[in-house]
């Protein structure tokens, strides 16, 4: 563990009313009492608050001095801000190190002299991340709650901050830790008859351990499952426009946006790029991504853009496919959704235009359309003009249900990557010990699947991790976190 006393600004960068700078280590007090014109530091008493300023060089000859000039050409020292500096003795503290925030008025300028200053007498820059490196080194939290943190900070509605929260209070953490402890008992019974292998005994009960295994297997799907949800909660869900070209779908991107977002007009294949844009309907971000009108064509330029926009179906969860009876078929639209068609995506067909169709002429070629798709391709279809905004809302309630379908029973939810992975590979071990206990394998190798088992859980928690895992992990984090 790296010794160093570090410091970072701890709010937004930008002006302020106030701004924070953090100082965590083996001599935070020593450094900061050097810059601080106040109360000796050092003799304070934990979580405590000090009025004072920060000054390049003492003014005063004695620590407690109130400074009466910003400026002693006595001794060329300088006041940089009044400030008030809280003290947090180890290890009640974030980082379970000595740590003293510095609250300044919120000039980037001021920031960056009380750094300088800061530097200057023995701290050093923290790295991305490296406060809540500190926390998981030093035992405060472990892996799953210091990237909670990371959610937390980022969370940009009130379901991503729900499940961050409930990460930071170790929800992840405490099912891990259940589910662990099940079959570290199974593994210590399983290595005990292997330092008893020549006596031929089986401390391990088969049919308790496979009943464990099982309610393991279980709650890991369970687990697993939660993903999608989680996933999107959090990240937001990628929502690809598609359809032939000036079949509307710039008209209905401005129209979901309520603004003139994309360029509009009656020349086929205006659009060439695809065009992002985020709307949050209930709490949930949903991300519009514009494409390229598909069909064939000897542009270039279009021909890329038709690409990109086939690259966006293969990673969109939902798919709005826009189409009118004036230039389409039920048969070109089936022939698409059956080339794009996967299961894990939602596919919503726009029948748009229909303030220029008879309303009679629009059912019947809608019937068409369900006989040709239902039931083998799950598809729903929703008239709407997207000119007018007529079914807009409609759209919106049907992408909202989409959120809530995916919703899970389960108190903890998955919205970590790394997380699933791992969740991922320890069921697979967990079904090749199944396995194994139902193929009456040697004990040894049920030892060495048990194990694998294990470890792929404690990379959730950090109990097994490496210094690569870790770099990757903080260094997504802002500095002076």
């Amino acid at each position: 563990m790296n010794h160093d006393t570090i410091c970072a600004l701890a709010t937004a960068n930008g002006i302020g009313a106030i701004g924070i700078i953090r100082i965590s280590g083996e001599q935070s007090f020593e450094i900061v009492n050097r810059v601080f014109q106040g109360k000796n530091l050092e003799k304070a008493d934990s979580h405590t608050v000090h009025y004072g300023f920060i000054v390049d060089g003492k003014i005063a000859d004695g620590i407690g001095e109130k400074v009466a000039n910003s400026q002693n050409p006595a001794d060329n020292s300088e006041v940089i801000d009044e400030v008030m500096v809280s003290i947090f003795r180890a290890p009640k503290t974030f980082t379970a190190e000595d740590s003293v925030e510095i609250s300044f008025h919120g000039s980037p300028h001021i920031a960056k002299k009380i750094l300088e200053v800061l530097i200057k007498n023995g701290a050093r820059m923290a790295k991305a991340g490296e406060f809540t490196m500190r926390a998981f080194m030093n035992g405060r939290i472990d892996l799953s709650q210091a990237e909670s943190i990371a959610d937390l900070i980022a969370s940009e509605n009130e379901a991503s901050r729900k499940v961050a929260l409930n990460q930071l209070k170790g929800g992840i953490t405490n099912e891990i830790s259940i589910l662990r402890t099940d079959l570290l008992n199974f593994t210590s019974l399983i290595e005990l008859e292997l330092d008893f292998a020549e006596e031929d005994v089986e401390f391990a009960d088969r049919t308790a351990l496979k009943a464990s295994l099982n309610r393991t297997e279980e709650k890991l799907r369970s687990l697993i499952d939660s993903f999608q949800y989680g996933n999107a909660i959090k990240n937001g869900v990628d929502v690809a426009i598609i359809g032939k070209p000036n079949a509307g779908k710039s008209t209905l991107l401005n129209a979901l946006l309520k603004e003139e977002r994309a360029i509009v007009s009656e020349i086929a294949g205006t659009t060439r790029d695809t065009i992002e844009e985020v709307l949050h309907i209930k709490g949930t971000a949903f991300r519009f991504i514009d494409t390229a009108g598909i069909r064939e064509t000897t542009d270039i330029i279009e021909e890329i853009g038709v690409k990109k926009a086939k690259e966006k179906i293969e990673t969109a969860k939902i798919l709005l496919y826009l189409y009118d009876e004036f230039d389409s078929t039920p048969n070109e639209i089936t022939d698409f959704i059956k080339e794009f068609y996967r299961e894990d995506l939602k596919i919503l067909l726009l029948h748009n235009k229909i303030d220029l169709q008879e309303a009679s002429s629009v059912n019947i070629f809608d019937a068409e359309l369900k006989e040709q798709l239902f039931p083998d391709y799950t598809s729903q279809i929703i008239g709407i003009s997207a000119k007018n905004k007529t079914g807009i809302e409609q759209l919106k309630t049907e992408l909202a249900d989409y959120i809530q379908n995916l919703e899970t029973q389960e108190s903890t939810i998955i919205t970590n990557q790394r997380h699933y992975e791992a969740l991922q590979k320890s069921l697979e071990s967990v079904k090749r010990v199944e396995d194994a206990i139902s193929g009456k394998i040697s004990t040894e190798l049920l030892a060495y699947e048990l194990r694998y088992a294990l470890e792929y859980l404690g990379e959730i928690s950090g109990e097994f991790t490496n210094d690569e895992v870790l770099g990757n992990i903080f260094s997504k984090f802002c500095i002076g976190k």
